[in-house]
């Protein structure tokens, strides 16, 4: 065995343990030598293995259960500190396989990733296990790219420029089509209803504006540097209170909403709003949000919630209302 080969000998004996040993699958050393002749093609000394599982028990302080401890066999435990649980694997998964902003190769690129993290015992039993997600995943590649960039850029204090494409209707087909090549100060990268959005401000404009990630399109990181600052407060406040994504300016709204809205009030506006029990079966909420956001909200539950102030947001509702009775 030449000296490439021996310097080998303890990542064979690691990978065997971590893709074959939990605790319900010790592995005796006869087992761990045989795994390493399939597998690796290599044939080492019962001492050897005995010599290396003790180093990376000692030196390298991997937790390992010997046959000493259990009088059966080996096994490797997973590092709380470094290694993914079973269920934490199965959730990443189940949102890569949901999500809509990530184009549907890439998605199952990490999800392969995500399976080589785990023993074969944890893998077989997601052999058979599927995850139904809705149509219409992104065709954008650069989107997982964009969070990287757009990071970096932040962490820089970088300027960033880029194409941003919406679909358009050309006769009688749907195109997509670059709408701006805006240059923009990047502040964060929001989470809401399966898409990221980019928070930033467009130079020439003072305000905060959201791009989704998966409609930016050949992004480059600038030289120019953000010289307008933001404060993570601000940030925060300003995420609490865009409801739905929308940007523009923030008004103060009142409705009444059934007590079915309850849960949902709470999860989506969090502290952002204030909460007055009107009986059993309703509430009063105040909140500082985006009109078009919450009238989007507000008409989606339409049953359930009715706007009582400011009136112009009232009248807004009611002239969508009456152009609706006429259509249909």
């Amino acid at each position: 065995m030449d000296l490439y080969e021996k310097n080998g000998n303890i990542l064979y004996i690691l990978n065997i343990l971590k893709k074959y040993s939990d605790e319900e699958h010790k592995l005796s050393i006869s087992k761990i030598k045989e795994k390493i002749k399939e597998i690796y093609g290599e044939d080492i000394e019962p001492r050897t293995i005995r010599r290396n599982i003790n180093l990376l028990k000692e030196k390298f302080g991997y937790d390992i259960s010997t046959y000493n401890d259990n009088k059966i066999g080996y096994y490797i435990s997973n590092d709380p500190e470094t290694d993914f649980e079973p269920g934490e694997i199965r959730a990443i998964i189940d949102t890569f396989s949901y999500s809509s902003f990530i184009e549907d190769r890439i998605a199952k690129g990490i999800i392969k990733k995500c399976k080589n993290l785990q023993n074969i015992y944890e893998n077989e039993k997601l052999k058979n296990y599927k995850v139904y997600s809705p149509k219409g995943k992104t065709s954008n590649i650069e989107v997982v790219k964009n969070i990287e960039d757009i990071s970096n850029s932040i962490t820089n204090n970088n300027k960033i420029k880029f194409e941003y494409w919406k679909y358009h209707i050309k006769g009688d087909k749907i195109e997509k089509q670059i709408v701006s090549e805006p240059i923009v100060s990047p502040y964060a990268i929001l989470y809401d209803k399966q898409q990221f959005y980019m928070l930033g401000i467009k130079d020439g404009n003072s305000e905060f504006y959201h791009y989704r990630l998966d409609r930016i399109k050949n992004l480059q990181e600038l030289k120019e540097k953000i010289t307008i600052k933001k404060t993570e407060k601000e940030i925060e406040e300003y995420t609490n209170s865009s409801v739905e994504i929308f940007s523009g300016n923030m008004i103060e709204i009142e409705a009444i909403c059934n007590e079915i809205l309850l849960g949902e009030v709470i999860e989506k506006f969090g502290k952002n709003i204030k909460i007055q029990p009107i009986n059993n079966q309703e509430f009063k909420i105040s909140i500082s949000a985006n009109p078009l956001g919450f009238k989007l909200w507000a008409m989606r539950n339409l049953d359930m919630v009715t706007v009582t102030k400011p009136q112009s947001l009232i009248n807004e509702i009611k002239t969508v209302i009456e152009d609706a009775k006429k259509r249909y």
